[in-house]
């Protein structure tokens, strides 16, 4: 629904961008590229030791023109044109590209891509770390098809392990990190009609908590803090914020289990109790802050009870993870970019892409870079496209303008910069959609606007081009060229010689 909101919320007159445009000159050009060399020099030795601590940021969906737009965006927020500004990882050393089909997808989705990630292996569309001949939903096909995850292997060898994400903690992106599933949507026991012999695998919510047994030496998760707590709770159990009940038809509390089965352990909902949640003494932290997926960036401080943002769920799990002597391995999700471009909302989409840079500023802040792998990456692309020959500092949400004035596509009507191939078709209130929707009647810059589409789909799809992937710290000049999505586990693994230990 495309809302009919006509006050601007961000807009770049051309007097307000004339200081920046005077300050450049070619040699400010020239210099600002040699101190760009510089700096990376300077990383060398760095990438050069063995990284005791792995941190992988995942933005799920987040293809190079989102990180093109949120770059562009962030710097407009704060008054400047955009387009010089830098997202944090933008500043590391080392960029590869990842090539995200899988087995059997050309186009990819969620499940198959991070398990690749976390496997070292590249599997079918839908499979939670289990390999490329395992049955979708047919649990018996699981013997001897699963893969040994990196957050399994550094459980098995004395290291702190945690995910973090906006999404919830039984999704595909962490999930494949604790859990084995022949199908990513079996994250509760009330899943299992889904599955075919259902009852002979255990759904990924119960793995998360039944983790220690599964996996030699492993004493679980010292921090899992995200959404989804429906998934945990039982039917008969009602949800602590909003009502309802929980999902789990077994009975099982899982968030009793939790802190059952861990000491000097913690369970928190809310922003209140996660504040409260003293690192130095709290060994297990297990935080679920919604029913289904937490709040979008843009609308997390409209929630009655609070939830932290991807930073501060950041640095709290390093804090716990770091008091291990042998070092962490630590998968952070901006679940939500994803989301909100499958609903062709392009502003929810960019906010959260920042809120991810926020994160890895933030880890950066915290960790010894000398003896820290950070990677931030993403699993797929979606079919977000930036166009049109807008001006410099025209709004990246706005309408195109260029020198001239503003643009008007064949139809007479004015075009966004940001748009997508498909999706849900724009359309004004409760009208039918008729063609394409008037962006000029609207407030495109709005929260809840729905940009163009050009095919008419219930929901946007993933892209299949490849993903940038940034790293900086220990073993971070592994990652260049083009590689295999897969790949990226072994540079984790040559990273940190997990495989030596």
């Amino acid at each position: 629904m495309i809302t009919r909101i006509l006050a601007p919320v961000l807009f770049l007159s051309v007097a307000s961008i004339l200081p920046a445009l005077a300050q450049e000159t070619p040699q400010s050009w020239f210099d600002e590229g040699r101190a760009a060399v510089e700096r990376n020099a300077a990383l060398r030795a760095q990438s050069q030791g063995r990284a005791r601590n792995i941190i992988l940021f995942v933005g799920d969906g987040m293809g190079v023109s989102t990180v093109t737009a949120a770059r562009i965006l962030e710097g407009q927020l704060r008054g400047e044109t955009g387009e010089e500004n830098v997202l944090s990882f933008e500043t590391f050393p080392n960029v590869a590209l990842a090539k995200t089909y899988n087995t059997d997808s050309q186009v990819a989705d969620s499940a198959g891509t991070m398990s690749a990630m976390v496997t070292g292996v590249k599997t079918r569309i839908g499979a939670i770390s289990v390999n490329q001949f395992a049955d979708r939903r047919d649990c018996r096909t699981m013997d001897g098809n699963r893969l040994l995850t990196i957050l399994e292997r550094a459980e098995m060898r004395g290291l702190a392990t945690g995910v973090v994400s906006t999404a919830r903690l039984t999704h595909a992106t962490p999930a494949a990190n604790y859990a084995h599933s022949v199908d990513r949507n079996y994250e509760s026991d009330a899943d299992a009609d889904i599955m075919r012999n259902g009852g002979e695998c255990p759904d990924i919510a119960s793995q998360l908590i039944d983790f220690s047994d599964n996996v030699f030496g492993s004493d679980g998760l010292e921090v899992a803090i995200g959404g989804g707590r429906s998934n945990f709770l039982s039917e008969n159990m009602t949800d602590p914020e909003y009502g309802g009940n929980g999902r789990r038809r077994d009975g099982r509390d899982l968030t009793r289990e939790w802190l059952e089965r861990h000491p000097a352990s913690a369970y928190v909902w809310n922003q209140a109790q996660f504040d409260a949640v003293d690192a130095a003494t709290t060994d297990h932290l297990l935080g679920l802050f919604e029913p289904s997926h937490m709040q979008y960036e843009a609308d997390r401080e409209e929630g009655g009870h609070g939830e932290p943002s991807l930073s501060e769920m950041t640095a709290k799990a390093i804090e716990i993870l770091s008091r291990n002597e042998n070092g962490y391995y630590l998968n952070v999700e901006a679940g939500r970019i994803d989301h909100a471009h499958h609903a062709v909302n392009p502003r929810r989409a960019l906010m959260d892409t920042i809120a991810l840079s926020d994160a890895v500023r933030t880890a950066m802040a915290i960790v010894d870079l000398s003896e820290t792998l950070i990677i931030v990456t993403a699993d797929h692309s979606h079919v977000f496209t930036i166009a049109g020959y807008p001006g410099r500092g025209n709004p990246i949400l706005g309408t195109v303008a260029n020198a001239g004035g503003t643009s008007q596509a064949q139809d007479g009507m004015p075009y966004t910069t940001l748009g997508y191939h498909n999706g849900p078709a724009p359309r004004f209130d409760d009208e039918e959609y008729t063609g394409r929707a008037n962006p000029g009647a609207v407030d495109t810059q709005h929260v809840d606007y729905q940009a163009d589409t050009l095919v008419p789909l219930s929901s946007e799809t993933h892209g299949g081009e490849d993903v940038a992937i940034y790293a900086i710290g220990a073993g971070a000049d592994l990652v260049r060229g083009v590689m295999e999505q897969n790949a990226i586990f072994h540079v984790m693994l040559e990273a940190s010689q997990l495989e030596q230990r």
